[in-house]
């Protein structure tokens, strides 16, 4: 099946899951995506300077993007239909929001003074190297970021993220002098760490609105000299605490030890929530029977990236139970990939047409 008109297009849903494509390894997806696109009728596709695949229909100067993202976690799953559920790795996050843009956007097609730009980016579940790419690239009067949440929902934000490599080192000492080890250094420091969140959440009700700390890693060893202890912690940071505030909180927590910040943080980001854009999407999922609802979600996304540049209405959409994300057992309902295709076709037309 692969027309445009009532029915959904599930070649393209199932073509792109079909092709397996970690972060690192994305260049497959990108070349057959843009195949897809251009057997689709989009006006241009191509694979930008990042290694995104790029699909622009119509070339109008107002301009909605719609950014999802190609690259999944590891873990190849068979890619096989059951009883309407398509299995394979990314069928949610977040290839079936990517194939459900690609969809709608074929379906809308060309409309007068518009352009859609639709962005399979790379890297999204390491660095989020392809939006970092394109966000001097585009200035989109709309963006719409790709990510499951199911068909009747829009997320308007996304909690900010921080991580850090924590290093306590002590001079070796016999087991009897009585003095502190680096191990239970390291020990007092997460406890510490934990006991601040603890405070800061103390009278916050939302998950949303809370510190999150987590300590992933912890090990330990020693030379004939020294001894050494090593903690990786991240935090899922609130709006109102920027990753610099908890770099400088974690330097006044662990005084004595080396805190050395790990790859990207992100501030946490919310949207607006009466804007022409999400009014557009609330009219689209009651177009489609449903009863449109809000979500703010505790990861981050390719969201937190691109807004605060862009500065223009932005909301998360996408098919899925994200509660399948990076599982062996992913898998995504025809059904609802279905609606959401119809949702972001309806939203499409009338956000376009009324302005």
């Amino acid at each position: 099946m692969n027309e445009v008109g009532g029915e959904i297009m599930t070649e393209t849903l199932i073509g792109l899951v079909s092709q397996y494509s970690p972060s690192g390894q994305e260049r497959g997806a990108v070349e057959w995506l843009v195949a897809c696109m251009k057997a689709l009728g989009y006006s241009e596709a191509f694979i930008d300077g990042a290694g995104n695949a790029v699909g622009l229909m119509g070339t109008g100067m107002q301009q909605v993007v719609l950014l999802g993202h190609i690259d999944t976690v590891p873990g190849e799953i068979s890619v096989r239909v059951e009883n309407g559920f398509l299995y394979g790795r990314g069928s949610v996050d977040a290839k079936g929001p990517l194939a459900c843009f690609t969809d709608a956007v074929a379906h809308v097609g060309a409309i007068d003074d518009w352009q859609f730009v639709v962005i399979g980016a790379i890297e999204e579940e390491r660095h989020s190297e392809g939006a970092r790419f394109v966000i001097d690239k585009y200035k989109p009067d709309f963006a719409i970021v790709g990510e499951p949440n199911r068909w009747d929902r829009v997320s308007l934000g996304y909690k900010g993220s921080a991580w850090a490599e924590i290093i306590v080192q002590r001079d070796q000492a016999h087991t009897a002098s009585g003095q502190q080890t680096a191990c239970e250094a390291a020990v007092e420091i997460w406890m510490a760490i934990k006991a601040h969140a603890e405070a800061f959440n103390l009278e916050i009700q939302r998950m949303f609105d809370k510190m999150l700390p987590t300590l992933s890693v912890m090990n330990s060893g020693q030379d004939e000299f020294k001894q050494w202890a090593r903690l990786n912690v991240g935090v899922r940071l609130p709006v109102n605490v920027s990753p610099e505030q908890w770099y400088a909180k974690l330097g006044e927590i662990a005084t004595d030890a080396v805190v050395i910040r790990e790859g990207y943080s992100v501030s946490a980001w919310t949207c607006e929530k009466n804007s022409l854009l999400v009014r557009a999407f609330l009219s689209g999922i009651r177009g489609q029977n449903g009863m449109p609802s809000f979500v703010y979600k505790m990861g981050t996304a390719d969201l937190n990236i691109v807004a605060p540049v862009w500065q223009c209405p932005t909301l998360v959409y996408g098919p899925g139970d994200s509660a399948l994300d990076h599982t062996p057992d992913e898998h995504i309902s025809l059904e609802e990939y279905a609606k959401a295709v119809g949702v972001l076709e309806k939203t499409l037309n009338k956000l376009t047409r009324q302005l």
